[in-house]
């Protein structure tokens, strides 16, 4: 068989199999170079197939390719972060992972698959940019206080019930002192909530407060969110403060922090012990003087077990523990709690419904709330919205459950009747979403941020569901 024939296979092969492929040979020339690949460079397979792939890529600096490394120096890369410039002179991010193919002791080839992170690489920076003050793409300076943000206090805490004010009551002495926290509660508890209350109730209450959920950024980039990053460390690397550095003085928000990948979480462990940063790719310790408040949703032993939380970790943020019970363990709460919202979504909506009725009330109290506090409110939110009662909440005002009910094992499930689950889900989030952009009269940032959502996203949402 000709050379050409088995580089057609190959070819073939990698289109069939997926992801996103080149490879060299011996002599710097691509032999493998499939559309994946060609959609992530935003470039033509015709236009580098063929030819010498330091001529095709000739922006990238020669020490700083992947591809150069594994074909000249025999050395593999995995799970790189590069940044660089296309064929055509277009910046692209991706995480790569390259490796020498060796046969008799002598590299014959270099292969490369890779991973689009551009746009979540142009969103965490843009993140960073803001958080310090920095302009983007022409906007104006804007405060790290970020006033537009709202400050949660102890006083926005509504409980009664004995374990949640025993929660609270902890929560009053971490904000007395200086030390770790760290918080459990179920999703829609309140977890945040109590970050800021201890943060602006505390020592550090003029100093920054920022928060970063460990879930919501890809493993690969989030190092450099938290640590920064310094030039040269990566291709494509500029020098540029992380969240410990812009966080310096104040507190840290860790969200979900088991989603960390294990290995950061030892190097966050180091910076807590040491009280220093170094950025990805720097050679200079950065002294941080920063508080670390972390949240799970999960039993910390649970967790523990599964192997997705550090035990020295664990040991060393859990000075202060805190406890958040779930609303269906502190049912007495709802009618303070639907007070609440009744004043504050009469305020939003310019309504004037002062009252529940007794009928309303009893199936608030009858809901088991999978989604806690941030479910009930929701539900009054959609009831003031759409209440034609007048100045009270009727039963018929109030929906419950989505289509949630409990199986036998008592765990949430869901009806979905005659439609797929994706017509089922794409249902639920439009109604969320419309929810959310009618309490904010439309403002999309503060919804988007509401929903935990990046604004781009959200506007895409919008428009899918003609909102």
């Amino acid at each position: 068989m000709r050379v050409k024939d088995y580089q057609a296979i190959l070819q073939a092969a990698s289109e069939v199999l997926g992801g996103a492929m080149h490879v060299v040979d011996s002599e710097g020339i691509t032999i493998l170079y499939n559309e994946e690949m060609a959609k992530l460079e935003k470039a033509n397979v015709k236009d580098v197939l063929g030819k010498p792939f330091r001529e095709s890529f000739s922006f990238i600096p020669e020490e700083e390719s992947t591809l150069y490394r594994a074909l000249i120096k025999n050395e593999p890369t995995l799970d790189k972060q590069q940044t660089y410039l296309n064929i055509y002179g277009k910046e692209i991010t991706t995480i790569n992972s390259t490796v020498p193919i060796v046969v008799d002791g002598k590299v014959v080839a270099a292969l490369e698959v890779a991973r689009d992170i551009t746009d979540i690489k142009d969103m965490s920076d843009t993140i960073l940019d803001l958080r310090s003050g920095i302009s983007v793409k022409g906007e104006p300076e804007k405060s790290k206080e970020n006033k537009g943000i709202r400050r949660y206090v102890f006083d926005d805490i509504a409980g009664q019930n004995a374990a949640f004010e025993e929660a609270v009551a902890k929560a009053r002495k971490a904000a007395k002192n200086d030390v770790s926290v760290l918080i459990y509660g179920e999703t829609g508890t309140g977890k945040e909530l109590f970050a800021q209350s201890i943060h602006y109730d505390g020592l550090r209450s003029k100093k920054p407060f920022l928060a970063q959920n460990c879930a919501a950024i890809p493993a690969s980039l989030l190092e450099g969110v938290l640590f920064g990053t310094a030039k040269g460390g990566f291709t494509g690397a500029v020098d540029r403060a992380g969240l410990f550095e812009q966080a310096n003085g104040g507190t840290l928000l860790l969200d979900e922090i088991s989603a960390m990948p294990y290995e950061l979480q030892g190097k966050l462990l180091r910076v807590l012990q040491e009280e220093y940063i170094r950025r990805v790719g720097g050679e200079k310790d950065i002294p941080v003087d920063v508080r670390i408040i972390a949240t799970i949703n999960e039993p910390a032993e649970k967790l523990i077990e599964e192997g997705t939380l550090r035990s020295d970790l664990y040991f060393r943020l859990a000075i202060l523990n805190i406890s958040i019970p779930p609303l269906r363990e502190r049912k007495d709460d709802i009618p303070v709690l639907v007070k609440g919202f009744l004043g504050k979504y009469n305020k939003r909506f310019g309504t004037a419904v002062e009252k529940i009725s007794d009928d309303a009330m009893d199936k608030l109290m009858r809901h088991d709330y999978p989604g806690n506090v941030r479910e009930l409110e929701n539900i009054v939110m959609a009831a003031l919205s759409m209440t034609e009662s007048g100045n009270c909440l009727e039963e018929q005002d109030i929906i419950t459950g989505n289509g949630y009910r409990k199986n036998p094992e008592g765990v949430a499930d869901f009806e979905l009747g005659d439609e797929s689950l994706s017509r089922y889900m794409e249902r639920i989030e439009k109604s969320i979403i419309r929810r959310h952009l009618m309490a904010n009269k439309g403002n999309v940032s503060r919804t988007a941020s509401e929903l935990g959502m990046v604004r781009q996203n959200l506007q895409h949402k919008i428009k899918k569901y003609n909102l």
